[in-house]
């Protein structure tokens, strides 16, 4: 069987952790963009600020092309284990193309929550990349949205709303996972 490939898409803080948390405990694979990017600061000796980390995401995207962190991710995804991967971060279409080419089942799930609902979740889970304040968090914003995120969310195949309580979203991940799932198991 080929690989069913799985993209994750959605705003920082939209909710693409808990997502990944739930596929891993049913023991899907998982491969996670942004830590492309971080290892990326890191080798560039750049600690891990949310400035460091937009600037190389910017970069290497200016250097090696709009689907460089997909293609970087494509031997990942071929060498996990299992025949169902999902990747958290998708950015851009081009990137959504580049996976396709390599994957012809992928397809994309978005998580959508408000600006506010996001800001509250990042500014309490505070991790280095994370904007400190509200200024910050518009920036990022901005910058995720002119990589072409925007358009990918739109795209996408599924689209789970996380505006409730935890355990509302925790439940129309698991639907929207059975959906997902069900399409190959025909």
């Amino acid at each position: 069987m080929r690989k069913v490939v799985v993209g994750i898409a959605g705003m920082p803080g939209a909710g693409k952790a808990t997502f990944n948390e739930i596929a891993k405990r049913k023991g899907y694979a998982m491969v996670v963009m942004g830590d492309e990017i971080r290892e990326e600061t890191k080798r560039r000796g750049l600690k891990p600020t949310p400035g460091n980390v937009g600037r190389v995401m910017l970069q290497l995207r200016e250097e090696e092309g709009p689907a460089v962190v997909a293609k970087r991710c494509v031997s990942k995804i071929d060498n996990s284990i299992g025949n169902i991967v999902f990747v958290d971060g998708i950015r851009s279409l081009h990137e959504v193309e580049e996976f396709k080419r390599h994957f012809p089942n992928f397809i994309v799930i978005a998580i959508h929550s408000s600006p506010e609902t996001r800001f509250q979740r990042l500014f309490r889970r505070r991790r280095s990349d994370d904007p400190k304040g509200w200024e910050a968090f518009l920036k990022r914003d901005r910058r995720e949205l002119n990589v072409g995120l925007g358009d990918a969310i739109a795209m996408a195949n599924y689209l789970i709303v996380n505006e409730g309580s935890r355990e509302e979203f925790k439940n129309r991940i698991h639907d929207v996972l059975e959906a997902t799932l069900r399409r190959w198991m025909k």
